[in-house]
């Protein structure tokens, strides 16, 4: 992911409901963090960059269709259970 800077004028005030403000706030508590993702900042990249996202989020684990709505089934089973 490359990392891009928004330039804001240094003579203009600005308020935090101000896009620049969120972006600058969210690098800022991302960087303390240590994750490097942060929902609230826009994403921009390469499409060589969007595709190593997507790829390392298909690594993750996938269930079939089947496997989830039996999973689900269970729980929703389960917790009807529970209100009773």
């Amino acid at each position: 992911m490359s990392k891009k800077t928004y330039k804001t004028p240094n003579n203009a005030s600005m308020i935090a409901a101000e896009p620049a403000v969120a972006y600058r706030n969210a690098d800022a508590e991302t960087a303390s963090s240590g994750d490097s993702w942060n929902p609230n900042r826009p994403f921009h990249g390469t499409q060589e960059e969007w595709w190593e996202h997507f790829h390392r989020i298909e690594e993750g684990e996938f269930y079939t269709i089947e496997e989830a709505d039996e999973e689900f089934e269970t729980w929703k089973k389960e917790l009807l259970a529970s209100r009773m």
